[in-house]
């Protein structure tokens, strides 16, 4: 669905992804490609059994999804991503598995193992969006995220200079780089990072440990964020706004404004406030 676009300062604007029906950004992707599968065949309302490897927000958003087609749903995960991420699957009915902390590439071998287990049983019997490889995840923002911010830039008469935005399977900021070079739109791609290595930052959501759908040589500009600092943001914005946030959100717009101070943009700077706060608590 359609989210606001709301001012942070002068130069700084937000998508505030928290208007999605499960409350982030992965809304989007999950619910584009499940309908595309349930056209194809490829998922069975009441009988497919919905399987993916996530940092989080995919998973609930999957979980939702599933639940409004009587689906089961397997979502295997990190065990250090919080507990209130999983609390939410579980509260739509999904059941969670578990590796190491911040091992992503485990959980896609286990998400692999359960699908290549399930192949026998035939088509519907179990289907994964492959959210971390699937082209439908940068097609979706291409069609609907990208035309959606462009058109709210238009609306408030701006220049729209750059789009900041960190990448977890890098589905977003891709999707949107197509379609701003597709428009000859001149505008900049900054990517958010978390300074620290992916074994050890905190950054829910970004940088999981290789660039899956990102192409990093296409970016302008990258800009790294502690994990402290973007908690901090991240906190601090909630008692200035009145909106809880997550710590990826927090990441953008220290990226954002990082950004504004240093390159003195001549237009507005857009940026991703990815999830609600409160699966961070």
């Amino acid at each position: 669905m359609a989210t606001p676009l709301i001012k942070i300062s002068d130069q700084i604007y937000a998508k505030l992804e928290t208007y999605q029906p499960t409350g982030s950004v992965k809304d989007r992707m999950v619910n584009y490609i499940v309908e595309k599968a349930i056209r194809s065949g490829d998922i069975l309302p009441g009988i497919t059994r919905f399987i993916e490897a996530t940092s989080g927000n995919t998973g609930i958003a999957l979980a939702a999804a599933a639940a409004r087609l009587n689906c089961p749903c397997t979502i295997i995960m990190p065990r250090n991503m919080s507990e209130q991420r999983k609390q939410m699957m579980r509260a739509f009915g999904a059941v969670i598995m578990e590796k190491g902390d911040n091992d992503f590439a485990g959980c896609l071998e286990l998400r692999d193992y359960i699908l290549e287990d399930e192949k026998p049983r035939g088509k519907g019997s179990a289907w994964c969006p492959y959210q971390f490889s699937n082209p439908l995840n940068v097609m979706c923002h291409y069609e609907t995220t990208a035309p959606e911010i462009h058109k709210q830039v238009i609306d408030i008469g701006e220049k729209w200079h750059g789009y900041v935005h960190g990448a977890g399977t890098g589905g977003t900021m891709m999707g949107i780089k197509k379609y701003l070079d597709r428009h000859a739109l001149n505008t900049k791609c900054i990517l958010t990072t978390p300074a620290e290595s992916a074994a050890n930052h905190g950054i829910q959501g970004i940088n999981d440990g290789a660039d899956f759908l990102l192409d990093k040589s296409l970016m302008d500009e990258v800009i790294s964020i502690e994990t402290d600092q973007a908690i901090e943001r991240m906190k601090r914005f909630a008692k200035e706004s009145g909106l809880l946030i997550g710590i990826s959100s927090g990441a953008n717009i220290l990226a954002a404004e990082k950004y504004v101070q240093s390159c003195k943009p001549d237009g507005i700077i857009i940026t991703m406030l990815c999830d609600r706060g409160e699966r961070y608590l």
